[in-house]
């Protein structure tokens, strides 16, 4: 495990793959720790440089007290890719994580390309949470033990029969939510940076080359964000996951990987990685 640091704040990440590879870091969702991309990053090593990280707040990196912004979270990733010595990288974020990269792109000079999943350029015209999502996402039945308050509490991020179909995936992801996510009240200092985030006056001006994904059946950020982000960046492809929920890059993580995969292949890195 290595440490970065902005500023007081310890940032853990780590970094797979041949060294010679192009670069490719991930970023996670609200609360969510490393765990979260293992599902792309463990193919992807085999060519690339992965970079996995976690926020502040989450996992091995410090928890300084809240609230939290998308610029100071997007500075974080600054200071771990300087810290790791690349130079340019393919950035990858999901949900919160998408909103980190886009502010990173917008601020710093070291995105070569952006895949936004499931996530909001922020705004008026953005579609917010819905209630009913956001309520079951920050509460729990009163006598759930801690890992049916986990379960309770990401049923809306993934398709209705994933929880059926799956069960010994869920209990795993259960099992590794404990160990790497962020206390409620990181998360909270997290969540306040998402209320906040507005890039969509600024995006216009953004020309790098963009891979949108989203679920059409999204009920956390529903897809009509992925359609503004497309009308808003000047390079970007957009894809929609027919049936797809929020968490469909684990549910469809093959797919998500070698959309992944075939982009990065048709715009790389021409100056490479350090």
């Amino acid at each position: 495990m290595k440490q970065a640091t902005n500023g007081n704040v310890r940032l853990a990440y780590e970094v797979d793959g041949p060294p010679d590879g192009e670069p490719v870091v991930f970023i996670e969702g609200l609360g969510y720790g490393r765990w979260m991309w293992r599902w792309q990053q463990e193919p992807l090593a085999a060519d690339y440089r992965t970079v996995l990280w976690d926020n502040r707040g989450t996992g091995e990196s410090d928890a300084p007290d809240g609230p939290y912004s998308i610029e100071t979270m997007a500075a974080d990733l600054e200071a771990v890719l300087e810290d790791a010595g690349i130079d340019r990288a393919h950035v990858v974020g999901a949900s919160m994580g998408g909103m980190i990269a886009q502010r990173y792109a917008l601020e710093y000079d070291r995105a070569a390309t952006l895949s936004l999943l499931c996530t909001t350029p922020g705004g008026p015209d953005a579609v917010p949470v819905p209630d009913a999502t956001q309520e079951q996402m920050f509460a729990a039945p009163p006598d759930a033990d801690e890992r049916e308050r986990i379960k309770h509490r990401m049923r809306p991020a993934v398709s209705d029969t994933f929880y059926e179909n799956e069960p010994e995936l869920i209990e795993r992801i259960v099992d590794w939510r404990l160990e790497g996510d962020a206390s409620d009240a990181a998360k909270g200092a997290q969540a306040a940076g998402v209320a906040a985030f507005d890039a969509a006056d600024e995006l216009s001006n953004l020309e790098t080359p963009t891979l949108i994904m989203h679920g059409d059946d999204d009920r956390v950020l529903p897809v009509e964000n992925a359609h503004l982000l497309a009308e808003l960046l000047p390079n970007a492809r957009l894809e929609v996951v027919e049936g797809g929920p929020h968490l469909f890059f684990i549910e469809s993580a093959d797919w998500v990987t070698d959309q992944l995969e075939a982009f990065f292949e048709a715009n790389p890195i021409e100056t490479g990685g350090a």
